[in-house]
């Protein structure tokens, strides 16, 4: 049966730099860094304890997906908290935290412009 979700990609034209950003800004920890072809690696992300894993990989073709939004949300326990350390961190926010009925939420970007919603309940 199926278990858990093991990875999502993250398409990027600068693997070095979106790893620097993933890594130094939101703290995700390398995984898996090894050549694939004469022109990308291979780079699978932890993040925290969860085991799906985030992938800073375009496969070929896929370059029109590259600062685009990502459908889905990253989970963190304080969003308001959150924001204020990765704005100090120098992430790049698009919306602020806004509460809802269903919990807060904002929404940042990494360099390439991909935007993701960082959310909590």
């Amino acid at each position: 049966m199926i278990t858990h979700l093991k990875f999502v990609g993250i398409p990027v034209r600068d693997q070095q730099a979106a790893l620097e950003f993933y890594t130094r800004k939101l703290g995700f920890e390398i995984a898996t860094d090894q050549p694939f072809d004469g022109q990308q690696r291979w780079i699978e992300l932890r993040i925290g304890n969860s085991a799906t894993r985030m992938v800073l990989f375009t496969p070929q073709g896929h370059e029109d997906r590259i600062g685009t939004f990502f459908n889905g949300s990253i989970a963190c326990d304080d969003v308001e908290a959150t924001y204020r350390q990765l704005r100090q961190r120098g992430v790049e926010f698009v919306r602020e935290p806004v509460k809802e009925p269903w919990g807060t939420s904002a929404i940042f970007k990494d360099p390439e412009g991909n935007q993701f919603v960082l959310s909590s309940s």
